[in-house]
């Protein structure tokens, strides 16, 4: 992979636009199309420009690299599976006692030897262009600037290397990183990532704190900064797992910080714990943008490139998007991982629409009561599955967690109240449903019965009459649609013109009890109640399950957007929506083609109905 583009041109189907295309707004919403297609390509775009500042960029832009599932176990060499029974197999490994168990043991331990990266003396191939930092220029990067609403151009494929104060650990993380001018980037590393605790170290002891940022080389060193390593182990040793080869690291330049010696682009510098500016809007991978904040900036010392980079950038919003098929990568390779903690575990599923921390899947062999509540309180307390706000377990004899209309069947025809566990612990940073950052409301259901509820709904309305009886009722409710009318426990979406909080419409409904099981409100504006897939996008990012779950007398989610009428202190975020004269002029060029049954499906633009 020395040329990552000749090899998507001979083995991902890759897709040249040549067309000259702006950096802000038009490249991100053409890759933002491309990747919710059913066939959809990474895209190298050959002449990328910026019209605002009259630049032509001497380099392209690559995106969608991780386009679909074959491109992603291609770019592994192998099924992520395959990476997973070599984690467990290590997992497992025990002392030998004979001498012919040492023998067995050796190829395994020999193997070892390639996981640990290997720092070279000479420069990288990163290092042929080394711009000094009285001329450098990030607007010599063809920075893309995606949403509408965003602070400025971002970099959304950094792969950004730190290291502890002590330099005894060293971390690569994924982090968007803002430009703010030719010289300075925002660093938007969350408060619970390990480079915001090496920038605690740096902070206390007033130190200056090293920073290098790759971009381009190898997929794989972008898959590695964002999987969810152990705190203090270097995502590097899991590329050697990976390929069985040494990462061939390189020294930054202007400080001890070591990089793949194969990116195409490197921005070293350094971050003053003194200085902090505000980072944002952004749009961001929920599909909503996160606010304006303080963050830590670095100063860019120096650039250093390969003599013709290219470009890597991704593009996120709602899903689905090129993080769906990183997602699938992670979460079979990390299975064994959480085996450890919950033995009895068999599998888990993080559907993509649930922008991953926001629900989980999980399978697994049941030996007691409380057996599911326990693996809940388990994924809560460790590593990244503690953001994870709302869980849901089954038993091995449910249907395959990606069968979705039969496991949706499954889980509904076991719901019972008792056995849902609402609960409160640390949430997401991006997340936005919880009162107070960072901590807010998770929930758990336990569906892992053998056999299904006795009682189901006393009597089923048809949506028309349903919907007259509610609106009788409140008439502020505008729209109806029942799911899973098959089941014992049905799901009853309304959306409502809101003026009131939701509560009060939950109380008024309960004299229509006998015909609802599942109560779920959304706003009416921006929801369209025949899409279940952005449905279920917009409930598991808008709930804060202790104060928008109700369970009686049936179990009513609001999962309206919150205001002062709920209670809620912070600024509520605004959907990231497509700009329709861009979407227009690409429809225009031929660039791209899209409906509008294609724009209404995944929420490009707002709409009402």
């Amino acid at each position: 992979m020395q040329d990552v583009v000749a090899w998507l041109k001979e083995n991902g189907n890759l897709k040249i636009i040549d067309e000259p295309l702006d950096v802000a707004l038009e490249i991100p919403h053409v890759a933002y199309i491309e990747v919710k297609k059913e066939d959809s390509r990474p895209i190298l775009f050959t002449h990328p420009v910026n019209k605002a500042k009259g630049i032509e960029y001497d380099m392209p832009v690559l995106m969608n690299i991780f386009a679909n599932k074959e491109i992603t176990e291609k770019i592994f060499g192998k099924h992520p599976d395959e990476v997973a029974e070599g984690i467990e197999s290590l997992l497992k490994l025990k002392p030998p006692k004979t001498f012919k168990e040492k023998l067995s043991m050796l190829p395994r331990l020999f193997a070892l030897k390639n996981v640990f990266p290997k720092r070279q003396r000479s420069k990288g191939a990163c290092q042929e262009q080394i711009i000094p930092k009285a001329e450098v220029d990030l607007d010599r990067l063809p920075i893309l600037k995606t949403w509408e609403e965003d602070g400025g151009p971002f970099i959304t494929m950094g792969q950004v290397y730190t290291q502890s104060l002590d330099g005894t650990m060293q971390n690569l993380g994924m982090y968007r990183l803002q430009q703010y001018d030719k010289k300075r980037l925002g660093m938007h590393w969350q408060i619970h990532k390990d480079a915001s605790h090496f920038f605690d170290q740096y902070q206390k002891a007033g130190k200056k704190m090293p920073v290098s940022v790759a971009i381009g080389g190898d997929p794989l060193y972008i898959w590695c900064g964002q999987a969810p390593m152990p705190h203090g182990m270097f995502e590097m040793l899991l590329y050697g797992f990976v390929r069985n080869k040494n990462a061939q690291l390189v020294k930054s330049i202007t400080n001890d910080i070591y990089i793949p010696n194969d990116v195409d682009i490197v921005i070293e510098g350094f971050v003053d714990p003194k200085e902090m500016e505000i980072e944002g809007p952004f749009g961001d991978h929920t599909g909503y943008y996160t606010l304006k904040e303080p963050f830590p900036v670095m100063e860019v010392e120096t650039i250093t490139m390969k003599k013709n980079p290219v470009f890597a950038a991704t593009v996120v919003g709602k899903p689905p998007l090129e993080d769906k098929y990183m997602g699938w990568a992670t979460e079979r390779v990390f299975l064994p991982m959480l085996k450890p903690m919950a033995p009895d575990l068999i599998d888990y599923y993080m559907p993509e629409n649930g922008v991953f921390h926001n629900l989980i899947l999980a399978k697994m062999q049941v030996h007691y009561p409380g057996h599911a509540e326990q693996f809940m309180h388990a994924f809560w307390g460790v590593g990244q599955m503690s953001f994870v706000k709302h869980a849901i377990f089954v038993g091995e004899d449910a249907p395959a967690l990606e069968d979705h209309e039969a496991l949706a069947a499954h889980i509904l025809n076991r719901l019972e109240r008792e056995k849902i566990l609402i609960t409160h612990g640390i949430v997401d940073h991006l997340d936005h449903a919880s009162s107070r950052q960072f901590v807010g409301g998770k929930l758990g259901i336990d569906a892992t019965a053998k056999e299904e509820v006795e009682a189901g709904i006393e009597e089923l309305l048809d949506d028309s009459v349903l919907l007259e009886r509610c609106q009788q009722i409140v008439p502020q409710i505008k729209a109806l649609k029942q799911y899973m009318s098959h089941t014992k426990n049905p799901i009853c979406v309304i959306a409502v013109e809101k003026s009131v909080s939701q509560k009060e419409t939950i109380a008024k409904l309960t004299s229509l009890a006998p015909h609802i099981r599942v109560l779920v409100i959304v706003d009416h504006a921006n929801n369209d109640l025949e899409n279940p897939y952005m449905l279920i996008w917009r409930v598991v990012n808008n709930i804060d399950a202790q104060r928008d779950v109700i369970l009686d007398p049936f179990i009513a989610i609001d999962a309206t957007n919150k205001n002062e009428l709920d209670g809620y202190p912070r600024e509520w975020p605004g959907d990231t929506f497509c700009t329709k004269e861009v979407l227009d002029t690409l429809g225009q060029k031929g660039l791209i083609k899209i409906d509008e049954a294609f724009i209404k499906k995944f929420g490009l633009l707002p709409f009402k109905n």
